[in-house]
């Protein structure tokens, strides 16, 4: 198909998939290095250091730089284009991989080496996977697929490539060694920035426009004048900031959830280590089920039925059935239901977020959003950790499917949220003012 550009906006006046499938080949390559590493990187620190607590410190100096950066590195994708953004990060954190292995092969790699080296693939992993996001939109244009289509084969592209490369992972650890699984992950993001450099079409993924006030002649904003706006804008979406919210708290859960409280089950109940992956790949399974259902048919629901749907199932059933002392088939038969609920969130809050943000806006708003639902994940573990401590573990899963139930329950009850059901997904006219119009194609309904 050809990607002759219209004179509105470079949209290209024939359909092509193409684009769409760069971006989501690339997440899928970018990911699944990432999830090798999930489990490379704390085995290569904890067979080569003998020491857990370093290990968690490793983790710890990845995932702090994730989300700082990639908090105040949106005006930047926004200024510069997700496009140029997502391969020369991709690039940087290649380099960054692959010299872990090379230097501990030539034996200069201290801790503290070790440490800024993970700190810079983090560094560099938040803006690559933000810009990454923000073509979404665009492709779904240029393809001419709805929104809810689009993230839904995103969010299925996201479970599957986690799911396999994590078992992935756990293959070439155990057969091949840590090193050979750091080098795969160095070649995933090497592989990533070439699919985002040379297969998506020319002119896409360029640095969005600015309104017309700022390109007649007005004085380009600077860097905090443009994390200012995007701020500004976050603070009058009320429907974005009570999802926000709300997958803080969820998020925190989750982490508390996945990071203690199914090890201290597992190792309680006497199924011993190997159960953990099975839930895992069983609800990992089901969600890329639920993905691809959600991409072809949550078009055609209404999205808040399916959204607060998907996460009752997705959140309290799976801590009350480690509760309940349940046997480990009814354990995983609920973990497969909570993975295929979980399927159908993302497509929804993806579609609205793209649907409500401007396209000039899209990086730093992006930015802004996932830094703030993801602060709560690094004091989940900490958090459940000291709860099983004092408490112990029944008690803690109790309250947490307390606390998820109500937190996704009551939540909805907030006016704002039947803002999601409006005709065509869209926002009012009066509540648009100031946005650029958007090309046809991108709402849910087109």
């Amino acid at each position: 198909m050809t990607d002759d550009a219209s004179e509105a906006g470079g949209i290209p006046a024939k359909r092509s998939l193409r684009p769409l499938a760069g971006v989501l080949a690339a997440t899928a390559v970018s990911l699944t290095g990432t999830r090798v590493s999930v489990v490379a990187l704390p085995w290569f620190v904890l067979v080569t250091t003998g020491s857990a607590t370093q290990t968690g410190l490793a983790a710890f100096c990845e995932m702090t730089p994730y989300v700082l950066v990639k908090a105040f590195t949106g005006p930047l994708v926004d200024r510069i284009g997700p496009r140029a953004v997502s391969w020369t990060t991709d690039l940087a954190s290649a380099a960054a991989a692959a010299a872990v292995p090379l230097f501990h092969t030539l034996d200069v790699l201290s801790f503290p080496l070790l440490l800024a080296l993970v700190a810079l693939i983090g560094a560099a992993r938040g803006p690559g996977d933000l810009a990454k996001e923000v073509m979404v939109p665009e492709a779904a244009e240029r393809g001419r697929v709805p929104l809810e289509r689009a993230t839904g084969l995103s969010g299925v592209t996201e479970r599957l490539a986690s799911t396999l490369g994590l078992a992935a992972g756990g293959a070439l650890v155990g057969l091949l060694g840590p090193l050979t699984g750091l080098v795969v992950n160095a070649g995933c993001f090497a592989l990533g920035s070439v699919i985002i450099g040379l297969s998506l079409p020319p002119g896409m993924g360029r640095a969005a426009d600015e309104p017309p006030s700022q390109a007649a002649g007005a004085a380009e904003p600077g860097y905090w004048r443009r994390f200012a706006e995007g701020f500004t804008f976050l603070r009058g979406e009320l429907l974005l900031l009570s999802v926000i919210v709300m997958v803080a708290v969820t998020n925190l859960l989750d982490a508390a959830f996945t990071s203690v409280l199914v090890p201290v089950w597992a190792k309680e109940s006497g199924n011993g280590p190997g159960v953990i992956g099975l839930v895992g790949s069983v609800m990992g399974g089901a969600a890329v089920l639920g993905s691809l259902i959600a991409s072809v048919a949550a078009r055609r629901l209404r999205r808040r039925l399916v959204f607060f749907t998907g996460f009752l199932l997705a959140g309290a059933p799976r801590f009350l059935i480690l509760a309940s002392d349940a046997p480990l088939a009814a354990v995983l038969a609920v973990f497969a239901l909570s993975g295929f609920g979980a399927g159908f969130v993302n497509p929804v809050l993806g579609a609205v977020f793209f649907e409500r943000v401007p396209r000039r806006m899209l990086g730093r708003v992006k930015a802004l959003s996932n830094s703030l639902g993801y602060a709560g994940i690094p004091l989940g573990g900490l958090v459940a950790g000291a709860a099983v401590a004092s408490a112990g573990l029944v008690p803690v899963l109790l309250a947490g499917g307390a606390a998820y139930f109500l937190t996704t329950s009551l939540t909805g009850l907030r006016p704002e949220w039947r803002e999601m059901d409006r005709p065509d997904g869209r926002r009012s006219p009066e509540r648009r003012s100031g946005e650029e119009a958007e090309p046809a194609g991108t709402s849910a309904g087109s």
